[in-house]
């Protein structure tokens, strides 16, 4: 005969909504305080993650002004029917200088050719450095048009003889602020950014107590299974936002800048928006195999249920991707890759983990 069991086997799980309601509140005020702490020593680290968060955006510029460089060679070269020069790209790229173009008075080549002459007759150990000189005190040089002298006394007329040129600078990724109030904004919000990930552990915590509490006693200890892995994939969906998605993003968005000949001059506070929201988003999505395996074990879904519609499910799954990225398709798809494959790793998770025995089961002792 099997042993009798206790008809109101959960009655010390239940909560009314009004307890409910008390827990929630109690885990938003943990997890908010743990979140304002987070906070208060992400500020102490604040420049160091200014740094991290620009070095992303700085890349994507100097791929941006490199590119458009050697789109911009490439163009000159075509016209004068000759090939751009190893050399020269090798410059661009390795070097990261860049061209521009000016136009030169001839008047005023003659006059610096005659200004190199005159530092040639002076001698080595003199401390008469003509390039260190002002403009009014290489004029009264000897053998150097005067003040007077045409060409200095006023802007050359438009049809007077210029010679084209190119000079070389070395690439400055210039990241702008519009505003005086913008960099302390900027410090505050890279504060939050570095809270947010110092305060991860301590928020998902709380998050999964307050899951716990409307739970059976049984299916408690998934908490502690559950909440390890949770808090690794968030961290992986951050760390995959970062180091392989800002980038490529980046790089796609600025090509547009390329194409229809608009200059990139970011702003770093939009930048820090952008950088707030896509991590955030990668990793609650991030979430997917485990809120898979939860509803599974709680009877929602079965694995064959998850098996038979994968093609439904991966349209969900590009559909959120698209509400939780920018308005790119680039983003979109780094997004919604990585959760098909996290779909059907999901499943596996389903079927390889092992069972917690139910307390509804039937015990194998008989008496």
């Amino acid at each position: 005969m099997a042993k009798q069991r206790d008809e109101d086997l959960f009655a010390k799980s239940t909560m009314t909504f009004g307890e409910h309601l008390e827990e929630l509140r109690k885990t938003l005020i943990l997890a908010l305080g743990g979140l304002m702490l987070g906070f208060c020593i992400g500020l102490v680290f604040a420049p160091t993650v200014v740094d991290a968060i620009k070095l992303p955006l700085k890349k994507a510029l100097e791929q941006f002004y490199i590119d458009k460089a050697l789109h911009e060679l490439e163009m000159t070269y075509e016209d004068l029917d000759d090939d751009i020069t190893t050399d020269i790209t090798n410059f661009v790229q390795k070097k990261q200088f860049v061209p521009d173009e000016i136009y030169i008075e001839l008047a005023e080549l003659t006059r610096l050719s005659r200004q190199f002459d005159q530092q040639e007759q002076f001698p080595e150990d003199s401390n008469v450095n003509l390039l260190n000189k002002t403009p009014a005190e290489n004029d009264t040089l000897p053998n150097s048009p005067g003040p007077n002298s045409p060409g200095n006394d006023r802007l050359p007329a438009p049809s007077a003889s210029m010679v084209h040129t190119r000079i070389w600078r070395p690439l400055d990724a210039t990241i702008t602020t519009l505003n005086a109030q913008e960099a302390f904004m900027i410090y505050l919000k890279a504060g939050l950014v570095a809270g947010i990930v110092l305060s991860s552990p301590w928020m998902f915590w709380h998050i999964w107590t307050f899951v716990a509490a409307g739970l059976y006693g049984h299916e408690k200890r998934y908490v502690y299974i559950f909440l390890p892995f949770s808090l690794a994939l968030f961290l992986s969906g951050v760390a995959l936002a970062y180091f392989f998605v800002f980038e490529p993003v980046l790089n796609f968005l600025l090509s547009f800048n390329r194409t229809m000949d608009i200059e990139a001059e970011p702003r770093i506070s939009e930048w820090l928006s952008f950088v707030l929201f896509l991590p955030l988003g990668f990793g609650i999505s991030f979430q997917l195999p485990l809120v898979m395996l939860f509803m599974e074990r709680i009877g929602v879904f079965t694995i064959d249920s998850y098996l038979t519609r994968w093609r439904i499910a991966i349209l969900i799954i590009f559909t959120t991707a698209m509400f939780l990225t920018p308005a790119d398709p680039m983003s979109m798809l780094l997004m919604a890759v990585p959760l098909t494959l996290l779909y059907f790793g999901g499943v596996l998770l389903c079927k390889w983990m092992p069972r917690l025995r139910s307390p509804l089961e039937p015990p194998d002792e008989t008496i």
